[in-house]
């Protein structure tokens, strides 16, 4: 499943990393985007683009065109 996919409230795991956009995957990682955080969404623009997820206490911004690279599974 891709994080752009989800909806505010929801619960997710970052499962993997997608192929690409090489230097925004260091900018997340340095954020705490790892394989294996948990995160929420928190917000998501009216017309989708930002996405605000919640993730290890922090608030992070995230583009539509670059969340793709995020491989996530919803938690229930």
């Amino acid at each position: 499943m891709l994080l752009k996919d989800m909806k505010p409230g929801e619960k997710g795991i970052i499962v993997q990393f997608r192929p690409g956009q090489i230097e925004y995957r260091r900018r997340l990682l340095a954020l705490g985007a790892l394989p294996g955080t948990k995160f929420e969404v928190a917000r998501v623009a009216p017309l989708g683009d930002p996405v605000e997820i919640k993730l290890r206490g922090s608030f992070i911004s995230v583009r539509k065109g670059e969340i793709g690279i995020l491989d996530v599974k919803p938690l229930d």
